[in-house]
């Protein structure tokens, strides 16, 4: 790699914006072009800087998987890492849904964060070691709902079907999808009636039954 690679940092915990702007110019191969206090300023300071890295917080206010959707969908270039105190699955499946590359805990040793970023960069994913294993049981249980539902129909679900189905199958209520998926109320339901005809069910506790592979 050469040149300096831009980074935007977002966290609403000024120290935590300190603390990794002083680790990133340390290095020596970074500028922190912009830091933002929450996901509204993220958004328009990523749009205005284009910058080759953004780190983002979860839980900031405005919420960090809403501006990761954003900034991805608008600056396909850009990488967005997730540097977070959550460990929750649903916030890291939510992250690597709305198009992050790297979930990083802040528990990080800040001296290692600029190697991690330069291995996001070069195209590898970094992701804590105890939080691959339920990525890893996550996937191959959802890759085996997947293939025997699609077995079982002539049309094909779309990803954001998908997405719905299996917030669904975890209880959340159409709501708690909209907020999740950052998308309308409305918006959900017509996924919901879109994946119950696909599948040929007669309504969404049939299709979380065929799911979860149950008849």
């Amino acid at each position: 790699m050469s040149g300096i690679l831009r980074v935007l940092v977002a966290d609403d915990h000024a120290p935590t914006r300190d603390d990794v702007r002083t680790a990133l110019e340390r290095d020596g191969g970074f500028e922190v072009c912009s830091e933002a206090p929450d996901a509204a300023r993220a958004i328009a300071d990523a749009l205005r800087e284009r910058p080759d890295i953004c780190l983002l917080d979860v839980h900031m206010p405005g919420n960090g998987i809403a501006a990761t959707w954003e900034i991805v969908s608008r600056l396909p270039s850009t990488k967005v890492v997730m540097l977070t105190v959550s460990e929750e699955d649903a916030d890291l499946f939510a992250a690597l849904q709305a198009g992050a590359v790297s979930y990083l805990l802040k528990d990080i040793d800040l001296r290692i964060l600029p190697d991690a970023l330069r291995d996001v960069w070069s195209g590898q994913a970094s992701i804590p070691g105890t939080l691959v294993a339920r990525m890893v049981e996550r996937f191959h249980g959802g890759e085996a709902r997947r293939r025997a539902i699609v077995s079982s129909t002539d049309e094909r679900l779309t990803s954001r079907e998908w997405q719905v189905l299996a917030l669904l199958a975890e209880g959340m209520s159409t709501q708690q999808i909209a907020q999740r998926l950052v998308l309308s109320a409305s918006a959900v339901r017509a996924h919901i009636s879109a994946l119950v005809r696909k599948l040929g069910v007669s309504g969404r506790d049939e299709a979380i039954a065929l799911f979860h592979g149950r008849s």
